[in-house]
């Protein structure tokens, strides 16, 4: 068949028609600007005058009555020349076709020194009385030039003025009409509307959370079928406030929302109401209420609402007139004031809400604040899950692993863990992605690129090695410490080695399992100390960790005798302008007191535990040397079995047996 033969499924495509584009009212400006300047170089180029010298007039012009006129411009150091008309011919040569008729066609340079008057009479006076020339003194001033000096400024200043004015008048992209320097009040959200622009994510897309949708669902479904709330009198919450850690999904919840929805959405971020100009922020808020208002019922989400919420009065140096307050008192009236919102809900997220004003978390304004944490282990398999949608995996591959290895993980650095595997594969010229790649993008996010070209001596890496075998030794003996999962002393980002914990998911914390953190911390200053006699820097990350740790067990926790069940930790931040410490100096002596012994206590449990197994930990150093990168398994192998608080019998249960053997 003829390729040429068109496709009768596709539709009729309508005609093109031209678009007529208006005419830059400054375009006849622009015009007549041009052929001014154009003229004013070109119109009397073919009557420009020939210079000549003094000396040729003198002695040859003079003489011969070739001279009509001679002009002496005064203030300009210079003389013009008016040829008579019958000796005009013998100058053809040197004007061409061009031969001023009505203008000089010679002038020559007049000097300081030069007694003009006087020298121009004696040569006149040397003529026959019919062939003297005139003789005229005069100044002249260019009256263009002057024009020009006073109008070049206010010109380009009146340019500038309208460009300026003209590019400021445009406006944000997505807003209606014009914005500019007499639209600056108005919002800045963007509308997302149903059949118009409505966002491709649904809750479908939202892996865990499930507490969350249930609640943003809620809002979603009254907005579907109101009667089904308001036929018993209830009222669906004015607004909820998404409150979580960086990358766990608030602002991905509210895309869904927004998706799931059937009703305008308007999307803003907090830092768009605050500008250097005064009233700005409050004339945007009053706007973006009134849009609202007007596309009722409607949903209007304020991401990273810290910006503009938080507490008012926190810094001595604002004022009450302070730009930042005016736009939160407006948010705060527009939200629950004397005027109705009735139909307009409210979506906020952040994940600073313990610095927001208390009168925006009062109810009426925010109802719920729903909270968004870090995935457990079901919810990261459920992530890993949506983003290895694209991927191209090995078959059989199990996803729960990876979601087991990476405890802490937000949303947003699993979707990270995905693609830096995808990366990897690919450098690597894999057809499919491999557990391999995610364990090293895992350790790509959390250690660092690896820097194998890095220059260490051997006394350097034998330390590393020690340092390293300290920390699993350590680890893997006490019971109530994370367990190990990897070892390297391969250099990765600032890092000159790296341990890999697998952490419980753990709620509480009880003092065993921090002692025995602290002393796995302390493992490898502990491992230099007893092998090399020395200590080096090597410790600082370890010792910063345990000294924080130290002390919000002693003056946070309530976790030390002398000081007893007593906490100096303020979660409300409302101590306000209380800049000196909750407690006086003999307590903060005692503090420091409590820090040291905690940490020495600790680092003695360290050096305990690495000497009662002083073999397995040289033969783990030496293997270490050998292969840079040792896992759990080479630890089992060496120490047996790990022990852990399930697997350790009762001793409660023994010393009821052994009681009641006793009655």
């Amino acid at each position: 068949m003829n390729g040429n033969v068109p496709n009768r499924n596709k539709p009729n495509k309508p005609p093109l028609i031209p678009v007529k584009r208006k005419l830059n009212p400054f375009f006849w400006v622009y015009i007549i600007l041009i052929a001014v300047i154009v003229y004013f170089m070109f119109a009397n180029r073919s009557g420009d005058p020939v210079k000549t010298e003094w000396i040729t007039v003198k002695e040859q012009m003079g003489p011969r009555g070739e001279i009509e006129k001679l002009v002496y411009i005064s203030n300009m150091q210079r003389a013009e020349l008016y040829i008579r008309p019958d000796a005009l011919e013998q100058y053809k040569a040197k004007f061409g076709d061009k031969v001023p008729k009505f203008a000089p066609q010679f002038y020559f340079i007049v000097t300081d020194n030069f007694d003009a008057e006087t020298q121009f009479e004696e040569l006149r006076n040397t003529l026959p009385e019919e062939q003297r020339f005139k003789l005229e003194i005069e100044q002249r001033s260019s009256y263009w030039g002057r024009i020009i000096d006073w109008l070049l400024f206010p010109v380009l200043l009146i340019l500038m003025w309208v460009f300026m004015f003209r590019r400021m008048s445009r406006g944000p992209e997505g807003s209606g009409g014009g914005g500019g320097i007499f639209n600056v009040g108005r919002s800045q959200a963007k509308l997302f509307e149903k059949d118009k622009t409505v966002a491709n994510i649904s809750f479908k897309d939202v892996a865990g959370l499930e507490e969350a949708k249930v609640e943003v669902m809620e809002i979603v479904d009254f907005l579907k079928s109101p009667e089904k709330y308001t036929n018993l009198g209830g009222k669906i919450p004015k607004g909820a406030l998404l409150v979580g850690p960086p990358g766990t999904g608030k602002t991905l919840l509210a895309k869904a929302v927004a998706g799931e929805a059937n009703v305008p959405f308007f999307s803003i971020s907090g830092s768009d109401f605050v500008e250097m100009f005064v009233g700005v922020g409050a004339s945007r808020v009053r706007d973006l209420f009134r849009q609202a208002k007007e596309k009722a019922p409607c949903i209007v989400f304020i991401d990273e609402i810290d910006a503009v919420g938080r507490a008012r009065s926190k810094n001595a140096g604002f004022t009450s007139n302070d730009e930042r307050e005016n736009t939160l008192n407006q948010l705060l009236t527009e939200m629950d004031g004397f005027g109705s919102n009735s139909g307009v809900i409210i979506l906020a997220a952040t994940n600073r809400a313990d610095i927001l004003d208390k009168a925006l978390m009062r109810a009426g304004r925010f109802d719920r604040q729903i909270h968004v944490d870090l995935p457990e282990l079901k919810e990261r398999l459920e992530i890993f899950k949506v983003h290895s949608r694209t991927l191209k995996l090995e078959a059989g591959f199990d996803l729960e692993i990876l979601a087991k290895q990476t405890p802490g993980f937000s949303g947003a650095d699993i979707a990270n863990v995905c693609n830096e595997a995808a990366l990897i594969a690919a450098r690597k010229n894999k057809k499919a992605i491999q557990k391999q790649d995610f364990l090293d993008a895992i350790d790509r996010i959390v250690g660092g690129l690896e820097r194998r070209s890095k220059i260490i001596s051997p006394n350097e890496k034998r330390t590393i090695a020690y340092h390293e075998s300290g920390h699993a030794t350590v680890s893997w003996m006490l019971k109530h410490a994370n367990p190990l999962l990897k070892v390297t002393i391969i250099p990765r980002g600032r890092a000159l080695g790296a341990a890999w914990y697998l952490p419980e998911e753990r709620q509480i914390t009880t003092v065993e399992q921090m002692m025995d953190e602290m002393a796995s911390a302390l493992g490898g200053r502990a491992a230099e100390e007893l092998m090399i006699g020395q200590i080096s820097s090597g410790a600082m990350n370890d010792l910063e960790k345990v000294t924080r740790q130290a002390y919000a067990m002693v003056a946070y926790l309530g976790m030390s005798d002398k000081i007893g069940n007593v906490s100096f930790y303020d979660s409300t931040e409302n101590a306000g302008f209380n800049i000196g410490k909750p407690y006086s100096e003999t307590t903060a002596q005692l503090i420091d007191k409590e820090v040291k012994r905690i940490i020495d206590q600790a680092y003695d449990m360290a050096r305990k535990v690495l000497k009662e197994n002083k073999e397995g930990f040289l033969k783990l150093a030496t293997i270490l040397l050998e292969k840079e990168v040792i896992f759990a398994d080479d630890l089992e192998t060496i120490f047996g079995k790990r022990q852990t608080p399930d697997s350790q019998p009762d001793t409660k249960n023994k010393e009821k047996e052994e009681v009641e053997n006793t009655d």
